[in-house]
Formats: structure tokens, sequence, C-alpha cells
């Protein structure tokens, strides 16, 4: 056989050993699984540095854990003072710890590096749930941050940093028309059954403190406030701000033209810390408690924070849920 024969021989093997393991080959790239995308929850608490006020960040944790028993989830502070405080702690983490502080809370970061940390562990699917009250200035700020990081763009697709990264929203809702704000206020008012009937029990009075800010609108309290009414006619309810309109001496005159003279003195807010303990409760004469009691009101204050009630705590699982289907996200 001649040297040209046996070469055109070697070939035609060649080519057909070639032809039978192609398909082999792309039959096991067509089924070979696509690599799992991980997902994540970043609960984001304005925070507090009152350890009794953990109580409700820890059941709203608690009860995102629950219902996502299979998704990661972190917590941040964004209150950039309270982070402050608890980096302080840190030097000495034995005498906290052993009072039951979470270490999570300890060594609690701010959003940025929390979700930098979930990057580095492999999850691109992340969802920023705030359990703030109301779209104010810690939810507009802790959006820009999102916004920013969800912008990143990289030349190969494959090295962009977040396959989603969104924000929840929270609980009285935020400005637009995709998930009306009038129905998160239905949702929360809804939650606040046993503050009302303890009122209406000691026929008192409810009034909350909220935080407020002077930056944005409070509104959204008066429109809470209208709601309550109309949902537990017999309880008279009232919410004041310690930052913004109305203040607690607004609520005062308002309350003197009821002729009830006791007043439930609850916090509005998430926990109830410093605000509550001293701004709302406390025993100094600039407090709402003394400034009510000098004004002739008998007044029992309830130093418990909103997210220590199941209810309302589960408000910010059904927006955790939503801001998933909006993406497409799959919690387990």
């Amino acid at each position: 056989m001649s040297l040209r024969v046996r070469m055109l021989l070697i070939c035609s093997v060649l080519s057909l050993a070639i032809l039978v393991c192609l398909p082999t080959n792309r039959a096991q790239a067509s089924s070979a699984k696509p690599k799992e995308v991980k997902s994540a929850i970043v609960l984001a608490h304005f925070g507090t540095t009152v350890p009794a006020g953990l109580e409700s960040i820890i059941n709203i944790d608690n009860a995102v854990r629950k219902a996502y028993p299979n998704t990661e989830v972190r917590i941040t502070f964004t209150s950039n003072i309270i982070r402050s405080v608890w980096k302080k702690r840190q030097a000495d983490p034995q005498k906290w710890l052993d009072q039951g502080i979470p270490k999570e809370v300890l060594y609690v970061k701010n959003v940025i590096a929390t979700i930098g940390d979930l990057l580095e562990e492999g999850y691109s699917n992340i969802i920023v749930q705030p359990s703030h009250m109301f779209y104010m200035e810690q939810s507009y700020d802790l959006q820009q941050y999102v916004n920013g990081l969800a912008s990143i763009t990289t030349m190969k697709e494959r090295w962009k940093p977040f396959t989603n990264l969104v924000m929840g929203r929270p609980a009285l809702g935020a400005p637009g028309d995709q998930y009306p704000y009038h129905e998160d206020i239905d949702a929360v008012v809804k939650t606040l059954a046993d503050d009302a009937a303890m009122a209406e029990k000691e026929g008192a009075l409810l009034v909350y403190m909220g935080h407020g800010n002077e930056h944005w609108s409070t509104g959204i309290y008066a429109e809470t406030v209208q709601k309550m009414r109309k949902v537990y006619p017999k309880v008279k309810t009232f919410i004041g701000v310690v930052e913004g309109v109305p203040s607690v001496e607004d609520t005062l005159l308002e309350i003197q033209q009821t002729g009830n003279r006791k007043v439930i003195l609850r916090p509005f807010m998430i926990v109830a810390g410093d605000h509550a303990t001293n701004d709302m409760a406390g025993d100094e004469e600039d407090s709402w408690k003394s400034i009510l009691t000098k004004a002739g009101y008998e007044v029992q204050p309830v130093l418990q924070g909103l997210g220590s009630n199941n209810a309302f705590a589960q408000i910010f699982v059904d927006h955790i849920a939503d801001a998933a289907k909006e993406k497409g996200i799959e919690l387990k």
C-alpha cells in the first residue's frame, strides 16, 4: 500500500472518530446543569443601642427566617451613630455576649459591607428589606446604595456582580403606584388591634410617638390616624413625632379637645429604644410622659416596639415576598 493511500485511510478514520464524538459532547453539554444562583436577604434595621430594644429586631429576624428557612438572612443597621456605638462595644465583647446580645448585632456592619460579604460567599440574588416605618430619609439613602450597586455593569456579562439586587418597601409603603401605600397602611392598622383593644378596655386615648423627620412630609401619620379611627371607632388615636409635625405640643392641643384624661402612650416605632425609653417615657421634664402628666393626664407608657408584634413582623415577610416575585427570585 502506497504512502498516499495510507494517509487517506488515516484521515478517513480520524474524520469518522470526530463525527462519532461530536454528538456525544453536545449531548453532555446540553445535559449539564446550569450553575445555581444563590439568594439571600439583608434585613436593614435602623438599629438600637438599647439591649432590651433588640427584642423587636430579633422577632422580625425570626419571622423572616421561619418563612424562608433555607435562605441566607443577614442584618445591617442603617444608622451610622448606632453602628459606631456597637463598634466601641466590641472592645469588651464578652460583656455584651454574656447579656445575650447576638454576635451579628455586636459586630453589625453597614449595608455595603454586608452585601459585599454575601458576594464573596457566592450570593448574587439579594433582597434588601428595610424595617423602617415609611420611605423617609433612612429608606431613601438605603435605596440609593442599592441602586448604585445594582447599576454596576461589566464588559463581560458573567463578571457582573449581581444577578438581582432589589429593595423591598418599608412597613407603611413607599411612593409609587406599583404597591399603593394606602393598602400598606391598611395592613399596618390591622396589626394594631390589640393596642386599640387595650385603650378601649382602659377607657383611654391611644397616643403613639413616631420618629418623623425634617426632610420628608410626615403626612403618612395623619393618614394612619384617620384609618385607625375608622377601623377602631371606639378609640381616639393620635400619632405625634419626635422630628417634624405633629410635635408633642401639637398632639397635646389635639387631645385636650377630647375631654379624656387617660392616655396609653406607645412608640410608633419598630423598637422601643432610646427614643421610647427617654424621649417618650423618661422622667426628664421634656419627655412626652412628663409633658402630658404635667398637663393633667394619667399616662400609662408601654415600652414595646411594633416589631415585637408578630402580626406586624409578618408585614416585612410579605414585602420580601413581593420583592422576590417582582424579580423572579426564588426564596426557600
